[in-house]
């Protein structure tokens, strides 16, 4: 589901034009009740999206593992429902699964800043799909080191490394089942056997 709205005034922070709209977008999000969903903003709009389906469980918790015994000192590997800001891009995303630095996520906002993140993950479902592999990929790839995106429609792991303004400037597919070297800051192969 994507949502317009309205727009509205704010007396006390003077934002321009498409700053302005982000700012409320993302105080619009952050007091959506929407259980079982994640909100997003992101494209101009609020996206709400439901959570992964149950049958993603166990590959999310084998990425996790591997994950967990690769990751930088001090990072954690994590696939709680957290969002992260770009505010260049007027983004706030929710990764399905995600690395970061937790004191560099520091802040008293409902939102972790992107420069906290080392690697994010998407798994696709029917409604996410277009936008993890167009919007997403283009916001992840400006900032985030490692962007792994899982094709659950083509069964095929895509990892996007080396962002630049431009986006990414690297990327390896395997099919699921095959192993893949995720690099650095990882530097390991990741099995993902899980998924076939």
């Amino acid at each position: 589901m994507v949502m317009a709205l309205a727009r509205e005034t704010n007396d006390a922070i003077d934002y321009d034009g498409a700053e302005r709209e982000f700012r409320e977008q993302l105080a619009f999000a952050d007091a959506m009740d929407v259980p079982g969903h994640n909100v997003e903003v992101f494209g101009g709009n609020i996206v709400v999206s439901p959570w992964s389906r149950w049958t993603y469980f166990e590959p999310m918790k084998s990425v996790l593992r591997q994950l967990e015994t690769h990751t930088p000192d001090g990072f954690i590997a994590s696939d709680s429902p957290f969002k992260f800001i770009f505010p260049s891009a007027h983004g706030a995303l929710g990764p399905d699964i995600y690395v970061v630095d937790p004191k560099i996520a520091v802040n008293d906002t409902p939102f972790a800043p992107s420069e906290s993140l080392a690697l994010v993950g998407e798994l696709t479902s029917t409604s996410t799909r277009g936008n993890d592999l167009t919007i997403k990929l283009d916001i992840y790839g400006r900032s985030v080191p490692v962007y792994l995106l899982f094709d659950m429609k083509q069964q095929r792991l895509t990892v996007y490394s080396d962002p630049s303004e431009r986006g990414y400037q690297t990327h390896t597919a395997v099919a699921f089942g095959k192993p893949v070297q995720i690099p650095a800051p990882f530097d390991f192969s990741l099995d993902t056997t899980a998924f076939a």
